[in-house]
């Protein structure tokens, strides 16, 4: 990676090779790596969180990492067929749950699970917890407030994975921070993943020093970090497709992309939690203070 001059001007040349290395079949990849750390870091602070909130216990973080990975694959998978690619996926059903592609010859071919939606993992995320706190008898709206604290850092670990395999760009652009993606074409562009993995990280932690020293104000269980956690990702996530190449073909014939309009449930309904929150804690310090 170094600066390329184009048209006079200085941009970043990201040629990255997704592959670390490799040892015989087994390939091993920047966004396995990062992911993996992402996850690591979360799940630390998660652990330090249900100590202070007298939740935890060894059992209980074992079966948050199972249940949230399965929620997070299988809501992402599923939003990813539904959303962005019904009319294939609505044809070959069968590729929906296997990480092979029949091709044009009739054979399949180990692709992975290409098409990951983001917008289904957070949905898969919140049944799955639902399904969680009834497994280990914790209420559901503490974890799902602990959860959302630590959502956007995993989401900014995420949007660094895809900068280094060189997917979700951006558009054209000539601003001097500009990104050329080699593997892709020669056009500087938006690196819209560092827009977004640096949007989630501030909204981390908003979200984690409100948590730590507004703990009594806002308390875990009440949703607001819910609330506040899926409004700031999905309102950034919302402003940043502006920025970004559409996902599918369809998405340019619309006034708004399928990202856009997924995103508008999640705004609403983060900006009622907090609101509710806010009005209901100022209702209480008024009160306080009247006796």
């Amino acid at each position: 990676m170094f600066s390329a001059k184009m048209n006079g001007m200085l941009y970043i040349n990201w040629n990255i090779d997704p592959v670390i290395f490799s040892i015989g079949p087994v390939k091993i990849q920047y966004y396995g790596l990062i992911f993996v750390t992402g996850l690591v870091l979360c799940s630390y602070i998660i652990g330090h969180i249900y100590k202070k909130e007298n939740i935890y216990s060894p059992d209980a973080m074992e079966k948050l990492f199972i249940y949230g990975i399965l929620g997070i694959f299988v809501g992402a998978r599923l939003g990813h067929c539904l959303f962005y690619d019904f009319e294939y996926f609505s044809s070959h059903i069968v590729e929906i749950f296997i990480p092979f592609k029949e091709n044009a010859n009739g054979v399949y071919e180990f692709i992975g699970y290409k098409g990951l939606a983001s917008h289904g993992g957070a949905i898969g995320l919140f049944i799955a917890m639902l399904l969680y706190s009834r497994k280990v008898h914790i209420p559901f709206s503490k974890i799902i407030d602990i959860i959302a604290i630590l959502a956007p850092l995993g989401g900014a670990f995420i949007r660094i994975s895809n900068l280094m395999n060189s997917e979700i760009i951006g558009r054209p652009t000539d601003l001097p921070w500009a990104f050329i993606f080699r593997h892709v074409d020669n056009l500087p562009r938006h690196p819209s993943q560092l827009y977004e993995s640096l949007s989630y990280f501030l909204i981390f932690l908003v979200a984690y020093l409100l948590y730590k020293y507004k703990g009594q104000l806002f308390k875990i269980g009440s949703y607001f970090y819910f609330g506040l956690s899926i409004f700031g990702i999905f309102f950034m996530r919302f402003l940043l497709e502006y920025t970004k190449e559409n996902q599918k073909g369809f998405e340019d014939s619309l006034s708004f992309n399928m990202g856009q309009l997924l995103s508008i449930p999640f705004i609403l309904i983060g900006a009622i939690l907090v609101i509710k929150n806010v009005i209901n804690t100022r209702k209480g310090l008024t009160n306080r203070n009247f006796l």
